[in-house]
Formats: C-alpha cells, sequence, structure tokens
C-alpha cells in the first residue's frame, strides 16, 4: 500500500506552493557528502547499519531483487548503463541508480530508461519522510546525530522504493564512492561488477592502487561472482585475495575476456558508430560477438561496453534469457549525457565529465582519434581533493587556447587564479607552451560564451575537468 499525504498537507508544501521543491528541500536538508569541502570516509559518516535500519523501517524494498552492483574508479556509470540497457533491449523491467545528476535529480532513478517523474518522486519522499523522521527523533534521544540518515542513503532509499513500486526484473545499482561503506553495499547482488581501479578519492580510499582496490573489493559477497575490467597486477592481487576469502569465481578483462575496437571517424561531422568485437570464455563456455555498434566514444567506453557485455554472459549462465541480439541493440542504443558527449557542430562542442586523470586521458585519446580538428578550445574548472595538477598535465597540451574557470554550485571548485599557476607551470614545461592564450573568466557561463565567441567554425570546443562544471553548463550549451 503507497501512502501520500494529502495535498493540503503543510510537510508536502513549500512557500512557493510547489510539492517537488519541498520534496526536494527535503532531501537537500540532509547531510550531503556530495556539496561539501570535504568528503569524510570512514565508519561514524558512512554507517551501513544506518542504511539496513532505514530500509527496514520502509519495509524492505530491496528484498528478493535480483541486483547488478557496480564500483570502480572511473567507468562504473557507463558499465551501470550499458548493462542495463542490455537488460531493457532482452525484454526485461530494468531500474537503474546513478549519481550524482547533471540536472534534476530524478536522472538517479530510471525505469527502462525513462528518468522518476517529478509528481512520483513527491509521493516516495512521502513514502520516506516518516521512517525518517523516525530515525532523526531516535538520534535526538540518544544524542547522537550520526544515526541520521545523509542525503546520498535516502536517495538509494528512494531507488529502491521506486524499483519496488514498479517491480522491476533487476536493477543495476552504481556505487558512490568507494565500496566498502557505500550506501548501496547493503544489497544482494547476484553479480558484483568492478570496473577500474585507478587513483582518485586518495584522502578517503587510500594512496595506493591496492588500499583503494581493496575499498572498492568491499562489494563482494561470499559466493557471487565477480566481474571485473583489465586491472594492473597490483590491484588484481588485492581484488583476487577479498574474492578467494569470499568463495567467488572472479573474471577479469585480458584474462578471460577481450575487445577489438574500431573507433568511429571524422565526429566533427556527423554521428557515426565505432564497431567493436568481444570474445572470451566464462565458466567453460566459448562467446564471440563480432561487429557491434557501439553509440559511446572512446577506447575507454569501448572497455566499459566489453565488461557490460561479460556481465551479461554471466547472466545468461545464471538464467537468465539475454540474446545476441539484445546485447547488439542495447550497446547501439545506449547514450550518456556528459561522456564525450557531442552538443554542436561547426564549431564541434564536446563536453565530459572528466575528473581524474585517467579520464582526462582517455578523453584526449578519443579527441585525438575520432575528431578532426586539431585546433581546440579548453574550457577547464577542476575539484580541489582531485589530482588537479595531473589533470592539468593530461590536457593542456593538446589545447591552443584555454579558459580557466569554477562552478558555482560546490565549493570543491579550484579558485580560477590557483588553476592558472597549474596551467602556466605546465605550459613552462611544454615546447610551444608560449604561444597558448589563456584567459581567467571566473564564472562558468561567461567562459562559455567567450570561447563560443572565439572559436572558428572547424574548432572543437572542450568543456571538462568536473562533473560539477558539466552540471552547470550542459544545459546552457544545448540550448545555446
Amino acid at each position: 500500500m503507497i501512502s501520500r499525504h494529502p495535498p493540503s498537507d503543510p510537510a508536502v508544501q513549500s512557500p512557493g506552493g510547489s510539492a517537488r521543491a519541498a520534496a526536494i528541500d527535503f532531501l537537500l536538508g540532509r547531510i550531503n557528502y556530495e556539496h561539501t569541502p570535504t568528503v569524510p570516509y570512514g565508519q561514524r559518516e558512512m554507517k551501513l547499519d544506518r542504511m539496513r535500519q532505514l530500509l527496514v523501517r520502509l519495509g524492505s524494498p530491496d528484498a528478493g531483487l535480483p541486483i547488478v552492483h557496480v564500483a570502480g574508479t572511473k567507468g562504473k556509470g557507463s558499465t551501470s548503463a550499458l548493462v542495463a540497457g542490455i537488460l531493457q533491449a532482452s525484454g526485461y523491467q530494468t531500474g537503474l541508480f546513478s549519481s550524482p545528476h547533471l540536472e534534476r535529480i530524478e536522472e538517479r532513478f530510471v525505469v527502462n530508461g525513462v528518468p522518476c517523474a517529478g509528481e512520483e518522486l513527491v509521493s516516495l519522499v512521502d513514502e520516506l519522510r516518516p521512517a525518517v523522521r523516525a530515525m532523526d527523533a531516535a538520534a535526538e534521544n540518544l544524542r547522537d546525530g550520526s544515526l541520521s540518515p545523509t542525503y546520498f542513503e535516502l536517495t538509494t532509499a528512494l531507488a529502491l522504493l521506486y524499483f519496488a513500486r514498479r517491480q522491476v526484473d533487476v536493477a543495476v545499482l552504481e556505487v558512490g564512492l568507494g565500496g566498502r561503506l557505500d550506501a548501496t553495499n547493503v544489497c544482494q547482488p547476484v553479480v558484483t561488477v568492478i570496473s577500474s581501479i585507478s587513483l582518485d578519492h586518495t584522502q578517503q580510499l587510500g594512496a595506493t592502487l591496492p588500499q583503494i582496490a581493496r575499498e572498492k573489493a568491499g562489494i563482494i559477497k561470499p559466493g557471487v561472482p565477480l566481474l571485473c575490467g583489465p586491472l594492473r597486477p597490483a590491484a588484481r592481487a588485492a581484488i583476487a585475495e577479498v574474492a578467494r576469502h569470499h568463495g567467488c569465481r572472479m573474471v577479469e578483462g585480458g584474462r578471460d575476456y577481450d575487445c577489438h575496437y574500431e573507433p568511429p571517424q571524422q565526429l566533427d561531422g556527423q554521428q557515426q558508430l565505432g564497431r567493436l568485437d568481444v570474445t572470451g570464455c566464462l565458466s567453460g563456455e566459448p562467446f564471440e560477438l563480432l561487429d557491434l555498434s557501439l553509440r559511446l566514444i572512446g577506447t575507454h567506453q569501448a572497455t566499459n561496453a566489453a565488461l557490460a557485455v561479460a556481465v551479461c554472459q554471466e547472466l545468461r549462465h545464471q538464467g537468465w534469457s539475454i540474446s545476441p541480439p539484445a546485447i547488439r541493440a542495447g550497446l547501439a542504443q545506449v547514450i550518456l549525457p556528459a561522456r564525450i558527449e557531442v552538443l554542436g557542430r561547426r564549431p564541434t562542442v564536446v563536453l565530459d565529465v572528466a575528473h581524474n586523470v585517467a579520464s582526462a586521458v582517455a578523453l584526449v585519446e578519443a579527441l585525438l582519434t575520432s575528431f578532426a580538428s586539431d585546433r581546440r578550445i579548453l574550457v577547464l574548472a577542476a575539484t580541489s581533493d582531485k589530482d588537479v595538477p595531473g589533470i592539468v598535465r593530461a590536457l593542456v597540451p593538446h589545447f591552443q587556447q584555454i579558459f580557466l574557470t569554477a562552478y558555482q554550485d560546490n565549493p570543491r571548485a579550484v579558485p580560477v587564479p590557483q588553476l592558472r599557476a597549474l596551467v602556466v607551470h605546465e605550459l613552462e614545461q611544454q615546447a610551444g607552451g608560449e604561444h597558448v592564450q589563456l584567459y581567467d573568466v571566473p564564472l562558468p557561463q561567461a567562459a562559455w560564451q567567450q570561447a563560443r565567441a572565439v572559436a572558428q567554425p572547424d574548432q572543437l570546443i572542450c568543456v571538462t575537468g568536473s562533473f560539477f562544471i558539466a552540471a552547470e553548463l550542459r544545459a546552457v550549451i544545448a540550448n545555446q
């Protein structure tokens, strides 16, 4: 039975009379580590018991729900979307939970490719409120604020409530941060997935690949198959140790399956698709899927797509009905906003959420491989808790004009003068760096407008450096 507050209930009203605004205000009233100067990562801030209690109070909406649980330093969002796309193409009612969102919170809760409607978000928050108030009251009685659920925990619970309402056949849950202490880690998956391991969130997860790998490997469950993308030896050893401890079969890219990718060419013109072959052997059964079309751009996305194919091959082994034509259709149809997304032609405009060194390197490779223009303009903003010097080192040598800015909707933005100092240092290290034109534009929309004003039709503008700059500029660029 779905409970709803009556329209007159002040709990769903806001000064502007918008029930959706009131619902979002309720969520944003929680601790939101996506919008804090630093991101804590410890047992006190991220309590799985707190998340379990919340779900129990909501009637355990995840009970009996088949779940594919996806972690990874980069690629986990793309892999999650690709797995969901294949499952949907196979005829399954498929839920997808991802984070953060670009423009609307409803983007986090998707069924069969369609985000949750605003009206349903209001209803879901109404259902959530009593459980949250009860937990808040208990926290107040015990004078322990750490017992109150966080913003991410509430959004995770909303996703599971939504999927239960829609009676989905399967849900794909993307980890928010790390794995071991992430709110999604209360689930009981049929498959766990680790897309990649590289250095990111080092203050929270550890300064070495093995440390980060062990945190990601915290999603591994006893006896549940684990599928991984290609791993470096140090990360592989750490994950394999956890998998052995839990008695899990581990499938790894480059060993149990592999792919060959032919990237699309001349994307400055009309849209083209990349070509992908995926071959391997899982559970003693060889498979071969050739000449697949991939709409997502870049070798890194081909790696993510191959992992998604391997995940679905594992699900087939478990009895799921997933045919080669469904895999082919799913890969060809999935589109992800702000993942090397082409938003304009003449000049070509590319938006990407690259926010660590590995993703910046992948972006540059795609720009060099699939776009004809060798005259490029960069609009760059960065986040203070990332390896900003490494990101600058990866990006700057490939652009002739650079507009430096700082996103406005998050306190972790790197100030423009600090970003400029890093870029100037990099330019001083490279031959010809003195010929690069550098502009300081504190406001993102102004940076975009100035870049657009100077761009010639044969040039390429790339906006990148953070999920938050992509979120602030995507609608502006698309609308223009």
